[in-house]
């Protein structure tokens, strides 16, 4: 267990790296690393000129409990087991026949990016991909990828910028759709952007599977241990 416990947090070291490095640091135009045969200058962008942000909608008590349909996502589903990376489950979900009803808009530009746009749960900076139309709560914002994303990358460099630092403060911090639409970042050319996105995967993909490894021996332990003082 303990040699897992060690490559786990290797990898995570890893990927803190490979996020300092692979990326430009603040008031720089270009990393300090980059890919061989790629050499062309990063353009600075906004983030809203790449995309577009959404906030989400009242979702009443009344209508929550569903387990079919489209999944109408709340920041707590971030907590998830499997939802670390990618919103893979939701504790709610809602019929065509409410999404009629309510004349709710489904966010059908995915894949998108999820986030806390109230609150307390702003200065936790946890942000999640998302691949299938959805909906979310009015304590959510979804940032939807442009065709000048490749999605990997995207998602990489969402993991660079501090958000809460955007968000306006006062006795509930949040954010409006401007405040993260003027969000300033460096993005290559779509190549360049596919290397990048393709090694963080990569580096995901070894992360959870050493972490199922662990949650698997730490089970294992424990129903050892329930029997061994049965």
């Amino acid at each position: 267990m303990t040699l897992h416990q060690r490559k786990l947090e290797q990898l995570r070291e890893f990927k803190r790296a490979a996020l300092q490095y692979l990326f430009p640091k603040k008031d720089e135009a270009e990393p300090k690393v980059r890919f061989a045969n790629f050499s062309s200058s990063w353009k600075q962008r906004k983030l809203g000129e790449l995309g577009k942000l959404t906030s989400g909608i009242g979702f009443p008590n009344s209508e929550q409990g569903g387990n079919h349909g489209v999944p109408f996502f709340k920041i707590s589903d971030m907590n998830n087991n499997g939802n670390e990376q990618e919103m893979i489950t939701a504790n709610n979900y809602v019929a065509h026949e409410q999404v009629y009803r309510n004349n709710w808009q489904p966010i059908n530009e995915v894949p998108a990016i999820i986030f806390a746009k109230v609150g307390a749960a702003i200065s936790l900076n946890r942000k999640r991909l998302v691949r299938y139309p959805f909906l979310i709560d009015n304590n959510t914002m979804a940032y939807s990828f442009d065709d000048n994303w490749s999605i990997e990358f995207g998602k990489a460099i969402f993991e660079t910028i501090y958000l809460p630092k955007y968000a306006q403060i006062g006795a509930l911090p949040s954010y409006n759709n401007s405040d993260i639409a003027s969000v300033t970042i460096h993005i290559p050319d779509n190549k360049e952007q596919i290397h990048i996105g393709h090694l963080f995967n990569q580096i995901e993909h070894a992360i959870a599977c050493h972490q199922k490894k662990l949650e698997k021996l730490q089970t294992l332990k424990k129903a050892f241990l329930q029997k061994m003082f049965i």
